[in-house]
């Protein structure tokens, strides 16, 4: 027996609900039901509770996205489960064609070095913040990055306070006395030596990061390899990724040729030498750098946030190679499973055609904007009409709102938006923010916006 949805929803929205169940050809049942309110987006818990007449036998009601109030609550109250369905009746398709089966992204094989460059001229409250920050942002081992002749009194006291607080800890420095020291103080790992400085590895416990001897010189990481190998002792090795036309191409080509003769080592990638080395959005570099690590099992990388460009690019990483992991166990392309690195684009911006907002435009009977997007630009309309333009500054002569300050500025902070969103590519939902991914920290703006409405009127999203 197929399973009964209600969908609820308002007036502006039923015929549009209506249309796409019926081309969904669901495998369930289902009835629409009116509220008997205009907007479905202004939709509450409370309201529901009150105004509905019965459940229709359905096993599950779905209300809108954006409907507020405690569903917990409201399905107890109703003895049927109540869930929010997505902000636009668009996605209802993508909605129940994902919803059996979500990416779980608490799984994931690669390990994040996070570098403290230039530690020795930071202090240990410094390092200490900075450490908290980068295991926030998904971190698993706080890199400690010494600098050629130059001192390090407090070094020692740098790894035992990360340690006391719990941090997994690396010692990263070409210097012998830096890595002896580091590893002694109690770093877990050192990077990085070769094989004239393998000695080091028999001083100390600490896992060591082997690199070649001299850049390119496989034959030298071969050679390292099997002498850690023969003594039983656990490592990483680093073939060295290098920066874009300085053996960017080459460097991958080492990569596979590593893990091609040997299957089962642990390896290492620097990613830092791209991201920060590249003025391009990280986000992108990130995904197809752990794309890379993913197909090599390479389950290790060294980041960086020095450039400001590249100041999420810890959080990007981790957030990367849960999406390679999940498309890698379920042997699909890493499409459709979490949207955090589409920064900049979206892959589908314009959920309305100009015709269908037409449409919803010639519904409208109060003096309320309602602004949207299509891929023919910027729309505002109410009951006095609808206009258009690729230029938010060609509206605002038309909009007549007066003197009303208020309003003026709410409408101006909407089409700013709805304009950068057009021109990006990105989705625009009226009264909320622009979603950037990794690339922004998302906070809902304080400020109530029906204090900006005009007299007599309200703000009103589109559905």
């Amino acid at each position: 027996m197929s399973e009964h949805i209600l969908f609820l929803t308002g007036k502006l929205a039923e015929k549009q609900l209506r249309s796409i169940l019926e081309k969904m050809q669901p495998a369930f049942t289902y009835t629409v039901h009116q509220l008997g309110l205009k907007v479905a987006a202004l939709m509450t818990a409370e309201m529901i509770a009150r105004r509905l007449p019965q459940t229709f036998s359905a096993d599950r009601i779905i209300v809108p996205g954006r409907c507020r109030g405690d569903l917990a609550a409201l399905s107890s109250q109703l003895g049927v489960p109540v869930v929010r369905g997505p902000e636009e009746l668009k996605d209802l398709p993508q909605y129940f064609g994902k919803a059996a089966q979500k990416p779980d992204l608490s799984q994931y094989h690669v390990k994040i070095f996070a570098e403290i460059v230039d530690a020795p001229h930071i202090s240990v409250a410094d390092v200490l913040q900075r450490a908290h920050y980068y295991k926030n942002n998904g971190a698993d081992v706080i890199d400690i990055g010494c600098l050629p002749s130059t001192d390090f009194p407090h070094l020692e006291a740098v790894i035992g306070s990360l340690k006391q607080q719990g941090f997994m800890v690396s010692i990263d420095s070409l210097e012998a006395d830096d890595l002896l020291r580091g590893a002694k103080a109690g770093a877990d790992y050192m990077l990085s030596l070769h094989e004239s400085t393998l000695w080091i590895a028999d001083e100390v416990a600490a896992t060591p990061i082997i690199i070649p001897e001299t850049h390119e010189d496989l034959a030298s990481l071969d050679r390292a390899i099997a002498i850690m190998q023969a003594k039983n002792r656990a490592f990483i090795v680093d073939p060295i990724l290098d920066p874009v036309h300085f053996g960017f191409t080459d460097s991958i080509v080492r990569y596979h040729t590593v893990r091609k003769r040997h299957p089962d080592v642990e390896i290492m990638m620097g990613v830092g030498n791209i991201t920060e080395l590249t003025h391009a959005d990280t986000a992108g570099m990130n995904a197809l750098l752990l794309g890379m690590c993913s197909e090599l099992s390479i389950n290790h990388i060294l980041a960086t946030e020095v450039s400001r460009h590249a100041c999420r690019a810890i959080k990007e990483a981790d957030l990367a190679r849960r999406i390679m992991a999940a498309a890698k166990v379920h042997n699909t392309l890493p499409k459709h499973i979490d949207p955090g690195l589409m920064a900049v684009h979206e892959t589908a911006p314009f959920p309305y055609t100009l015709a269908e907002i037409q449409e919803l435009a010639s519904q409208i009977k109060d003096p309320s904007f309602r602004i949207q997007t299509s891929s023919e630009g910027v729309h505002v309309f109410n009951r006095d009409g609808l206009l258009t333009a690729t230029d938010p500054f060609a509206l605002f002569p038309q909009l007549n709102v007066g003197n009303d300050g208020g309003h003026a500025f709410y409408l101006g902070v909407e089409l700013a938006r709805a304009e950068i969103a057009w021109q990006l590519g990105k989705r625009f939902t009226q009264d909320q923010a622009l979603t950037w991914g990794c690339a922004a920290t998302q906070t809902e703006p304080e400020v109530d916006l029906h204090s900006f409405k005009p007299a007599g009127t309200t703000l009103q999203k589109p559905h």
